[in-house]
Formats: C-alpha cells, structure tokens, sequence
C-alpha cells in the first residue's frame, strides 16, 4: 500500500491510499468512492482483494472523503459539488480512469459522472453498488433534521437510533420504537466501530443533506457512460433494489447485477462473490 497526501483545489487536503501496480496506467486504475461514516482504512480488505483479483499491472486507489481519516474537514460550504471537485482531484492526481462507488460514495460517484460527461474526465467504467441516491423522493428525508438536532445535544445512542432508522426504510430495524433503539444504540455505541461513526457524526450530517436534501430523477443521470453498472445487494434494504433498478432503466447500455449473497456491507466486508462481480466487469 501506497500512502499520500493529495492537495484538493481550496487549500485543503485528501488522505490517499493505493494498492496493487503503484505505476498502473490510467485505463488499469480504480478509484473507490467510500460510504458515509467509513474511512478509506476500513475499505482496505476489499481494496486489496480487488487489485489481486484485477491482477498484475492494475490498482486501486481509495481516499479520505472529507471530514474522516487524515483529509482535511469539511469546508463551511461545503455541498455535493466539494465532493465532485475531489474525485476530480483524485483522477488527476492518479491518472486513474475509472471509477466504483459504494453507499454514500455511490451518489458521490454518479454524481461526478454526471457532471463530467464529455470532458475528459468522463470516467471509461463507472460501477456503483447500492448507491444512495434519492431519486424522486424515494428517501424520506424527515429525519435528517431529527438526526442534526441529535448529534448536535451529544445524544450518540438516540443520532445511531434516528440514522438506521431513516437510512434503512422498510425494514425490521425501522419499525423498532426510536427510544428502544436509541437505548441498543447508547449500549452498543462503545463499540470500535461504534466509536467511529461518533466521531464522524459531525461530518455526517453534512454528507447525508448534500446526498438527500435534492431529489433527483432518473432523468438526471441518463448522460452517464452507457457501460455504467448498477450492482445491489439481495439481502440490501428495498430503497436500494428500487434506485438500481430506476437508474438501470434511465441509463442507455447500462447493467444491473443483484448479488445473491450481497447485504449493503458487502464492499468493505470484501465477500467474495462480489470481489469477483466487479473484477469481472472491470476486465470486460
């Protein structure tokens, strides 16, 4: 693994991490797009795994988004054009062609997708997995207010209660009464990971409204590259299957890929079935 610090275009600075052929052209490079509340540290297993599986002669290059790890913090205005101008950054400074984004960093990478089409730095191949993407107001977005206001008192248990609960609609987690929840929360918070995401709640909150505040539609995202791949987990929650498959359908030449074995962790957990989906598709 390759580490360094990348200067962004506002003075600031993002943590690098690259793995696999330090001098891989730009056609052989990945450059992956984390989710929210994870550090380019945590996407390590998968990133290792990724460029074996690519093999000789390709990398994969993950970064600190804004806020996390060693990169600087949020700026004062910051929004999803922050996070599009460092992927940008990223590109140039890596050469690396194309782009996999996961969660959070999925609406980050379809959005600078979509804002590089026909420049040069359209990416060649985009693939995206269980991108978090609020398109026609699929995301009810009412509880991000409620979230601020929690992370805002210091109140970690009822923050994590409100987060799961609004970003996992439809499911068994969201139908739990927020005090219970809140309460599991608060036992569990000091948990390592637990503690990570207190630390990155403050960023979080910036992250989630630059994602979610704008309901996009399909529409929006029809000038992405006609190879784009939307990939999805089954065992993902439902908000996920229904973006994937309205992208899919908007997206001339697009593919969709459902991962038997796939539930929304799968990317930095490195499953293996998945490894070897996006393997596949960034050799075909």
């Amino acid at each position: 693994m390759k580490e360094q610090d990348i200067k962004t275009h506002d003075g600031g600075n993002l943590a690098l991490y690259s793995y696999g052929t330090e001098d891989a052209p730009g056609e052989r490079r990945v450059v992956l797009i984390g989710g929210a509340f994870l550090t380019a540290l945590i996407y390590r297993p998968f990133s290792i795994a990724l460029s074996k599986g690519l093999g000789e002669g390709w990398a994969v290059d993950v970064y600190d988004r804004r806020g996390r790890g060693r990169s600087s913090e949020q700026p004062h205005n910051y929004s999803m054009a922050t996070e599009i101008a460092d992927v940008r950054t990223i590109m140039d400074a890596t050469g690396a062609r194309n782009i996999m984004g996961h969660s959070l960093g999925g609406a980050v990478a379809l959005n600078a997708a979509q804002a590089f089409a026909g420049t040069r730095h359209q990416p060649d191949k985009l693939a995206v997995y269980d991108a978090a993407v609020n398109i026609d107001g699929s995301m009810d977005t009412a509880w991000l207010d409620d979230f601020a206001e929690s992370v805002n008192q210091g109140d970690v248990g009822r923050a994590l209660a409100r987060m799961k609960r609004g970003m996992h609609p439809g499911t068994a987690l969201a139908r739990v009464p927020e005090p219970v929840l809140a309460g599991l929360m608060a036992v569990v918070s000091g948990t390592k990971v637990n503690r990570l995401f207190r630390e990155l709640m403050p960023s979080g909150v910036g992250e989630l409204k630059a994602a979610f505040d704008a309901a996009d539609t399909p529409q929006d995202f029809s000038v992405l590259p006609p190879g784009t791949h939307f990939m999805v987990g089954k065992k993902s929650p439902r908000f996920y299957k229904v973006t994937a498959a309205r992208l899919n359908r908007a997206v001339p030449g697009s593919t969709l890929e459902v991962s038997p074995k796939g539930f929304h962790g799968s990317v930095p957990a490195a499953v293996k079935e998945l490894v070897s989906d996006v393997t596949d598709y960034f050799h075909r």
